[in-house]
């Protein structure tokens, strides 16, 4: 039996087994580096017998492409998963409507509705099954330190690791942000996301709503069984107000919410699961590294659920930073140096800037009431442009321009062996 306390060395110690840490792991350790995983529980397995979990993702198509590259998304498909076709956003009014269907764009579908937890748990699956991983699990950082070849983490367990590359992806509240120093930038909406999942008249047609109301948006997503997940973003106490109250009440006002959208699902709501509300910020780290250390994932930041985006930003980092270093590796260089993990953080610190702060913008427009006109035109700009809608699209599937290789359909061996002017259009986008 191997000695715990031992020192033990890896190019890369990834801290956080979430969603996207987990495919980081494992799309390093496909790539050819020693990776080390420290997690502080390991996933329950997922139960297809049991009513769907509160807590779902929109993956977008190119983060699809990556969970495949990380070998999990065989696993969800043989699963519960429901890929949406449409995609309807309404002003309250409905006097601004955005509609988007696959079809018009060449795509199968906008985006896939996924359990998290299934999707972590599939994640955990990959790393059991590959070389090149090793877990610490159940395992926490206490301490960082740096040497002249890289970082030293003292573990709970009592014992060392050491690596050249350190890649914190523990959510939200990272303690390795903390430790390295990383400052955020923050803001608090004041606001609460209460999630469910409801049953409607007519069963959800495979198509995600959104509607915006006077204290946020309300959105429906389709689950495989004709239920939605939903989503609805309300000030503070009115979320707990409808947590709290009886099942009845909460139905005829979630109805009163949809009604009015004439020739359009979603129908008269008839039942729902439990309810539980969690509160919305957007995060923004002032840097993704530290010497010899990255952030990925809510690590990183953390957006307003409004587009659906946040794990599908942290997936595109995992990508990312496999791409960057990859390249590194290639041209000879380091890929700890300074300057090549700057390209990583430059790269993806822009991208999530954009959004955040997107997101940051339009959150402002859906509360007050006097700035509902520039909200619709807005809308109604972009409906009436095909050059805007298909700009929204590539971005909300993950297949816009600055996007990782990964994401627009090259594979991981594309990026292992490239030829020269699949290399030259990868780092176009570094």
């Amino acid at each position: 039996m191997k000695d715990q306390r031992a020192s033990r060395r890896f190019d890369c110690v990834v801290v956080g087994a979430g969603m996207v840490g987990a495919a980081a792991a494992s799309l390093l350790a496909r790539s050819g580096f020693s990776v080390a995983v420290i997690e502080q529980a390991e996933p329950a397995p997922f139960d297809a017998t049991r009513p769907v979990g509160l807590r779902v993702s929109a993956f977008s198509p190119g983060s699809a492409d990556i969970l495949s590259e990380a070998g999990a998304w065989r696993q969800i498909e043989r699963q519960r998963h429901s890929a949406y076709r449409r995609m309807r956003v309404e002003d309250r009014d409905e006097h601004a409507v955005l509609e988007f269907d696959a079809a018009e764009f060449g795509l199968e579908h906008l985006g896939t509705i996924v359990e998290n937890d299934l999707v972590q748990w599939s994640l955990w699956q990959s790393l059991l099954a590959m070389g090149g991983v090793e877990l610490f699990c159940p395992d926490e950082v206490l301490e960082i330190s740096s040497d002249r070849n890289g970082r030293s983490l003292r573990m709970a367990s009592g014992s060392t690791l050491e690596c050249s590359l350190l890649v914190g992806a523990d959510g939200i509240n990272s303690e390795i942000r903390t430790m390295l120093g990383i400052d955020q930038d923050y803001w608090e909406y004041g606001q609460y996301g209460l999630v469910s999942v409801v049953e409607s008249e007519a069963p959800n047609p495979g198509v995600a709503w959104q509607r915006f109301l006077e204290g946020g948006p309300l959105a429906f997503l389709p689950l495989d069984d004709g239920t939605s997940s939903i989503v609805w973003s309300l000030p503070e106490a009115e979320a707990r107000r409808l947590a709290e109250i009886e099942e009845d009440s909460f139905l005829a006002e979630l109805s009163d919410a949809v009604a009015g959208s004439e020739g359009h699902w979603p129908d008269r709501a008839v039942s729902c699961g439990p309810r539980a509300i969690f509160p919305l910020t957007m995060r923004l780290s002032k840097t993704y590294m530290a010497r010899r250390s990255v952030l990925i994932g809510d690590a990183a930041h953390a957006v307003h659920p409004l587009a659906g985006q946040g794990v599908n930003l942290g997936l595109l980092d995992a990508a990312g930073l496999v791409e960057v270093l990859i390249g590194a590796r290639q041209d000879g260089l380091d890929f700890t140096d300074d300057r090549v993990l700057e390209k990583y953080a430059r790269w993806r610190r822009s991208e999530a800037e954009v959004m955040a702060r997107g997101m940051h913008g339009i959150r402002g427009l859906f509360v007050p009431e006097e700035l509902g006109p520039l909200r619709r035109l807005g809308m109604g700009l972009v409906a009436g442009s095909w050059t805007a809608k298909e700009a929204f699209i590539r971005r909300a599937t993950g297949r816009n321009r600055n996007a990782p290789a990964l994401a627009r359909g090259s594979s991981l061996t594309d990026l292992l062996h490239p030829r020269t002017d699949t290399k030259k259009r990868v780092r176009n986008h570094t």
